[in-house]
């Protein structure tokens, strides 16, 4: 399979769980991550462990999270035999306000297709810093 064929592949993966996390549904993200996944947020002190405290963290979020739309800016993924690398830079609509983030996903091919074990969340910008 060609890097371009698991771009696709995973883009559609992310897109699919995002379009239900924009619609207050976390779990779109749980179905696609190995049971070994790590997880980092900026929220948090502490990488998330496993699937398991994945799923504990997201019940924070069921029916909390909401926005009209989305775009993944720029994907790109790295293919080394069964690991992929997905980047991209995110941003997320309510009304005309804008909210920005980097993201990275490290997929590995198990027997029941791509999943991921590892996420990284950040700030495209400080939010902080006006303008984000």
């Amino acid at each position: 399979m060609s890097n371009e064929e698991v771009k696709e592949i995973l883009v559609a993966m992310e897109s699919a769980a995002l379009r239900r996390w924009g619609d207050g549904d976390p779990s779109g993200f749980i179905e696609i991550c190995a049971a070994d996944v790590v997880y980092f947020d900026p929220y948090l002190e502490k990488r998330i462990d496993g699937l398991e405290a994945l799923i504990q963290y997201y019940r924070g979020f069921w029916g909390q999270v909401r926005f009209d739309r989305f775009e993944l800016l720029d994907p790109c993924a790295q293919v080394g035999g069964e690991l992929a690398v997905l980047t991209f830079n995110y941003a997320s609509y309510v009304g005309d306000k804008k909210t920005s983030w980097n993201c990275t996903e490290v997929y590995c091919w198990r027997e029941d297709g791509w999943r991921i074990i590892q996420t990284h969340w950040s700030y495209t910008r400080h939010p902080a810093i006006v303008g984000n």
